[in-house]
């Protein structure tokens, strides 16, 4: 990494508790997986040191390559995971990536030193995300683990709590009308997933877990008692995100659906955006303003929708053909959209206006399928870095240039000197 990056000798304020001087436009799950501050305190981690990308320039390979194709090079291959990377999460200055249940580690950004590692549990852990000085883990025992971010210890990740808590489950398990049938001569606590937790989001001051149960559950960050047990969808929810109020859930049903929530009341449907037939939704992602959806399904395709401006309808607006197998995962930053597939390929596509989507490169280089990607919302020399998971067990990091197109056909690579 030495090549990739240089350490600037002195300290600044830890990138976990101030903005950054330059950043771009997020997606909403991007922007509520930081874990900022106005100011620092004892539970924060230590100060560390800014690092920044220098030198970089783009070498132009041969012309007889086919034009309209971009290579991009990796900037680092992460091969420290035990098994399959299957989620990534920004947490203020680190970037998080897990596999098992006791194999989450920690890299600093953007030079991607193994900071610590931290987990719990066996099976794998299929989504993470973070709020305020917590970590919110979602493993494939059905249980959400949250871990408290602190600087007072050398554990920086401290398990404090497993939901449901046991405060939630001494309340409820004496009474029967609590309990729900799960599958035939099973019931379990309405607050408890009776199948893997897929996915997480947060928002105001509120964790939404989805399940392969098909139900979505919210619960309240402030002591982590769950809210409200939704029956969602007739198939596994494969995807969360959360923005302007709404809750969008993607399903192997082949429907999003949107949920909001009034004052005090419960949650309720709000839209459901129809995708293709008989073709599952693997994830979901809003824009900042809340106006476009997109959701990566198992055909291939990415499919975005247009909100009205009341957020009371949908409508299909593109469809593009993404992918020759299934869009695994979907993240945004500013106007690029990246789609991650089991073709082991990810997708770079420009939003251009009504919804469309625009083809500016191809990234290859994982040797399995893409499970997981995360952009970072700091402009770095003009860029901006891409996080991706695979399958072969490997983080990979890419350098993506801010104003990427494909007007000129010459075959673009990225070097470093």
């Amino acid at each position: 990494m030495d090549l990739l990056v240089s350490e600037i000798t002195t300290p600044s304020t830890p990138l976990l508790f101030a903005a950054a001087t330059s950043t771009i436009g997020m997606s909403s799950t991007s922007s509520s997986s930081s874990i900022c501050s106005s100011e620092a305190s004892e539970d924060s981690p230590a100060i560390s040191f800014r690092f920044e990308l220098q030198d970089v320039k783009y070498d132009y390979p041969s012309k007889s390559l086919s034009a309209g194709a971009c290579s991009y090079r990796p900037l680092a291959v992460l091969s420290d995971h035990v098994g399959p990377v299957s989620c990534l999460a920004l947490c203020g200055e680190f970037i998080l990536s897990a596999s098992q249940g006791k194999d989450i580690i920690v890299w600093q950004q953007p030079d991607m030193r193994l900071f610590t590692k931290f987990g719990q549990g066996d099976g794998s852990v299929k989504a993470l995300v973070s709020v305020g000085n917590k970590v919110f883990t979602a493993h494939q025992d059905s249980r959400i683990r949250v871990w408290k971010v602190s600087r007072r210890s050398e554990n920086v990740f401290r398990l404090v709590d497993t939901l449901p808590t046991t405060k939630d489950y001494l309340g409820k398990f004496m009474k029967q009308s609590n309990y729900v049938q799960t599958r035939r001569h099973h019931k379990k606590l309405w607050i408890e997933h009776a199948d893997s937790i897929s996915c997480l989001a947060v928002y105001n001051g509120l964790v939404y877990s989805g399940s392969w149960d098909k139900t979505l559950k919210v619960w309240r960050i402030s002591d982590l008692k769950c809210l409200e047990s939704i029956k969602a969808h007739d198939d596994a929810i494969n995807g969360l995100v959360a923005c302007k109020g709404m809750v969008y859930s993607a399903s192997a049903d082949g429907k999003i659906k949107a949920w909001g929530k009034e004052g005090k009341r419960s949650h309720s449907l709000k839209g459901i955006l129809e995708g293709h037939k008989d073709v599952s939704l693997n994830s979901v992602i809003v824009s900042d303003d809340g106006k476009w959806v997109y959701g990566g399904g198992s055909d291939g395709f990415v499919m975005g929708w247009e909100g009205s401006y009341d957020f009371v309808s949908w409508k299909m607006v593109s469809e593009t053909k993404a992918h020759q197998m299934a869009v695994l995962c979907i993240c945004l930053a500013g106007e690029f959209l990246f789609s991650g597939s089991a073709d082991k390929n990810i997708g770079i596509w420009k939003r251009e206006a009504f919804g469309k989507l625009s083809k500016v490169g191809v990234i290859n280089g994982h040797e399995g399928p893409v499970k997981c990607l995360q952009a970072s919302p700091n402009i770095v020399g003009g860029g901006f870095l891409l996080y991706s998971g695979g399958l072969d067990k490997s983080l990979r990091v890419w350098w993506v240039p801010k104003h990427s197109t494909l007007q000129n056909t010459e075959e673009k690579s990225i070097s470093l000197c």
